[in-house]
This record gives structure tokens, C-alpha cells and sequence, in this order.
């Protein structure tokens, strides 16, 4: 029968500990704004996150595997990764074929919504924008003439002040637009509680969970590499004194 290599067993509990404190991708493919905007808002909220070096110039966000689930609702709650907008120079690319007027109509009104859409994005308190506009395309000897009209739709912080910078936001949108006056923007915003928002004591999942999993989990395991340590030093005396009793007791017999 083969005796259990006790020191054996007790490096692969070790081994075991560490691997489950394993990092898993979260998003990969970010550039360094974005990364660092998305790790500060995990690291925030006790998740325990880290940057790794990606394809290119590119960076890779990971979390602990246990905090997966709870790392992607965060970043849900506060709007990231933020939608990537069209450029009027990504929608004016030269593709080799000659454009109907329809069409590029069609890119302008797209391209200028898209532009419009990040620039009220990029307000402080702001979770997600969409412009949409409504150009139409009047025939100058008719003489009822349909106006110009954009709609605005605005995901914020429910404690973030949006609602008093619906004014400024309504003359940034007709200002940017050819033709569209004031009075024809109209706007919908909806507040969003997040865990910005959340009071301290009912900020179960940013707060006392966030730390658990974060904080708690290092102190598991450096409790686990305790135990596992105090178990190899007590084997290895323990195997020690297996070895000196026998002999010391066959030295009496003589």
C-alpha cells in the first residue's frame, strides 16, 4: 500500500486557492479612455479589476471570475462601454462608386444625427443620447412647406441636474442643424438609478457586496494560504516524530 504523500496534497489545496482566484476578459478591444474610464467606476464599487495589453494598441479589461456577473451590471447601470458614434468621415468614405443624390442625403442626415448623438453624449451625468431628425426634402415652388423637426432622446443620471440643461441642449441641436428652428427639437429624458445614485446603506450591490467580493476575497485566500501553511508545518512535524519514537523505543528494548 502506498503511503499519501501528505506535502503533495496540501500544494495542490494551495494551487487550487490560487486558481480560484483566477482573472477572466471582460471587455477586450478598448482604447486607453475608455479602459481607464471603465476601471475606475469597477474599482469604485469594490471590483477588483485590471488592465492587460491587447491586439495592437488595444487594451483588455479583467475581473475576478467570481465577480463577472457583477462587474458587466455595473458597467450597464453607468453606460459603458459608451456606443462608439459614426464620423462624418467614416460615412463619406470614398468606396469607388458614384453616390445617388438620395444617398448621400440619406449619409447626411445619418452622419449629422450621429455627430449630434455624441456631443449630448459626452454631458456630464449623461448615460446614453440618440438625436433623430427629420429633414425633409421641400420642393421650393410648393407653398406648404414641411418643417425641419429633431427629437431627442437622453438616458441620465437620475442625480444628475439634465433637466435644467434642456434648453441649452435644444439650442446646440437646432444650431447645428440647417433650417431647424427652436421650437420643432423636442426632448425625452429618462432618469436611471444607478449605483452612483443608490444611497449608501441600500447599495447592496455596489456596496456591502462590492466589498465582499472584492476586500473578502483577498482575505479568503490569504486565510486559505494560512491554512494550508499551518497544515505543511504540522505534516512535516508530525512525520518527525514518526521517525524518532520508533527509534528511540528500539533503543529501550535492547
Amino acid at each position: 500500500m502506498s503511503r499519501i504523500s501528505y506535502p503533495r496534497v496540501a500544494a495542490a489545496l494551495l494551487v487550487g486557492f490560487f486558481l480560484s482566484a483566477c482573472k477572466v476578459d471582460l471587455y477586450t478591444n478598448l482604447d486607453e479612455r475608455q479602459a481607464n474610464e471603465m476601471t475606475s467606476v469597477l474599482m469604485e464599487n469594490g471590483i477588483s479589476a485590471s488592465r492587460a495589453a491587447g491586439q495592437g494598441e488595444s487594451i483588455t479589461i479583467q475581473v475576478e471570475e467570481t465577480q463577472f456577473a457583477q462587474a458587466v451590471e455595473i458597467l450597464k447601470q453607468a453606460g459603458l462601454p459608451r456606443q462608439e458614434f459614426a464620423s462624418l468621415g467614416t460615412v463619406f468614405q470614398q468606396d469607388g462608386l458614384v453616390a445617388s443624390p438620395m444617398q448621400e442625403r440619406a449619409q447626411m442626415i445619418y452622419a449629422l444625427s450621429q455627430e449630434l448623438s455624441q456631443t449630448v453624449s459626452d454631458i456630464d451625468g449623461v448615460v446614453s443620447a440618440r438625436v433623430h431628425l427629420v429633414l425633409p426634402e421641400n420642393d421650393p415652388l410648393k407653398q406648404n412647406l414641411m418643417p425641419s423637426s429633431a427629437s431627442i432622446f437622453i438616458r441620465h443620471h437620475a442625480s444628475a441636474p439634465i433637466q435644467d440643461l434642456v434648453p441649452q441642449i435644444k439650442m446646440l441641436v437646432a444650431n447645428g442643424v440647417a433650417g431647424l428652428s427652436y421650437d420643432k427639437v423636442s426632448t425625452i429624458l429618462v432618469p436611471v438609478t444607478t449605483a452612483y445614485d443608490a444611497p449608501a446603506k441600500g447599495a447592496g450591490l455596489a456596496g456591502s457586496s462590492g466589498s465582499f467580493f472584492g476586500s473578502g476575497l483577498i482575505l479568503y485566500i490569504t486565510l486559505g494560504v494560512l491554512i494550508v501553511a499551518g497544515a505543511l508545518i504540522g505534516l512535516t512535524v508530525w512525520q518527525r516524530r514518526q521517525r524518532v519514537y520508533p527509534l528511540q523505543d528500539a533503543a529501550g528494548a535492547k
